[in-house]
């Protein structure tokens, strides 16, 4: 694909992230030159992390840029937190926030990277001890509800420059880009040159493995999908530990990563899948050892790993009254609903486990314990501290969430049609 002619129509909507840097306002003027492009829907985005003193004054330019070209242009300020991974990590991760949101269903979020960001992409990988991450950055891969489309993989820098310097184009300079503080900063001011002095292909070669080792991912996530198909529970968020264990250690390890990737949950950290395969996977089915990180967690518990985001417990002084009309919205983000509707013919009392509750089950003449009438029904420790017990005026034991049912209650839903529903908020879309 020649810089220098139309690119063509993707056939829908493109968002054009647009920093105001010479490669995004490069990739700006370009898109904007098709028809094509334009009549399928071309707007930009400009993300103000708030980190330089001039950000504002970008903003101003880039919304400058857009108007002479005609183009749609939203400018975001964002906050950058650092969570412990790096301020560069930190406004990476805002910036990809910002852009999915508002993203129309099929719409292409164009970003400017070129074949050289690629070379030190494969580099930082190299450095950081990845596996199938050396495939590096894709031309295009699902992103929220829609794509992250990168058309400038295959140019060089070389190009870029030679195209805003032959259109006359203006952009603005950030100066932190001239220091090597920052890892990337530093691979392609001091490392980058060194190697193509010696090796003047370098980028194009590290460019060329990431393509070929992407291509290579590709085969293979076919046969991790059905491999973990056979170790999969009825609950995509669980895995089989005798199943994995039956597996040789290096599918084993391609096979959690692959369920950690469906699950919508941040990358592991370099220890991650280390910490699961040692210490979880031949952990005694009666512990309960965890591995969390970034607000996500893989539990064991009985033969099951559990992947999922790592939930609080309903607070121990939590307690209310509810009639049955209104959903309930509990600390913990859940909802408990009686459906279709109506109310109960007195508020039941509702109130997080305190230990020693018992209730009496449908068909049965004595009470049970709960924790055991949970234990029965498989429901993981973590879950239960979560669950709300629902009490009538006596203070009877009628129900913990909508797992288990006493027989009062279970007899009164019963004669109306109703159920109760205990409903957690719907995930993110992955990234």
């Amino acid at each position: 694909m020649p810089l220098t002619s139309p690119p063509p129509s993707p056939g829908c909507p493109i968002r054009v992230a647009f920093s105001g840097g010479r490669d995004s306002t490069v990739l700006l003027h370009w898109l904007a030159s098709s028809p094509a492009v334009r009549a399928g829907g071309l707007r930009a985005l400009h993300v103000d992390h708030g980190l330089q003193v001039d950000s504002a004054a970008w903003a101003r330019h880039c919304a400058d840029a857009c108007r002479a070209l005609g183009v749609d242009f939203e400018s975001r300020r964002v906050a950058v937190r650092d969570a412990g991974d790096g301020l560069e990590a930190a406004a990476r991760e805002a910036r990809y926030e910002a852009l999915a949101e508002g993203l129309q269903p099929g719409e292409r979020v164009a970003l400017a990277h070129h074949r050289d960001d690629q070379a030190e992409t494969v580099l930082l990988r190299l450095l950081r001890g990845s596996g199938d991450g050396l495939a590096a950055m894709r031309p295009l891969r699902r992103f929220g509800a829609g794509w992250l489309w990168r058309p400038l993989l295959d140019q060089p820098r070389d190009a870029l420059a030679r195209y805003a310097r032959d259109h006359g184009l203006r952009w603005v300079e950030d100066p932190s880009n001239a220091t090597p503080q920052a890892d990337r900063n530093f691979l392609r001011l001091q490392v980058m040159p060194a190697l193509a002095a010696r090796w003047p292909g370098a980028a194009a070669g590290l460019a060329r493995s990431a393509a070929l080792l992407a291509r290579q991912g590709e085969l293979l996530a076919g046969e991790d999908a059905r491999r973990l198909a056979q170790v999969q529970g009825l609950d995509p968020g669980t895995v089989s530990v005798p199943a994995l264990m039956a597996l040789a250690p290096a599918w084993r390890d391609r096979v959690l990563r692959h369920w950690l990737a469906t699950r919508a949950l941040p990358p592991l950290p370099p220890d991650g899948l280390r910490a699961i395969t040692d210490e979880l996977v031949p952990a005694r089915a009666d512990g309960e050892p965890a591995f969390a990180w970034s607000g996500a967690v893989v539990r064991r518990w009985r033969d099951l790993l559990y992947a999922g985001p790592a939930l609080a417990p309903l607070p121990e002084d939590f307690a209310c009254a509810w009639d049955g009309p209104a959903p309930l919205s509990l600390p913990t983000g859940d909802t408990l609903a009686l459906l279709p509707g109506g109310a109960f013919e007195a508020p039941l009392q509702v109130r997080a486990r305190q230990g020693g509750e018992r209730l009496v089950l449908p068909g049965r003449a004595h009470s049970s314990e709960l924790k055991h009438v949970l234990q029965d029904l498989g429901v993981p420790p973590w879950l239960r501290a979560r669950l709300p017990l629902l009490f009538d005026a006596r203070g009877q034991l009628l129900a913990a969430g909508d797992v288990a049912l006493a027989a009062p209650l279970h007899d009164w839903l019963a004669a109306r049609g109703a159920c109760l529903r205990l409903q957690s908020p719907t995930p993110p879309c992955p990234r």
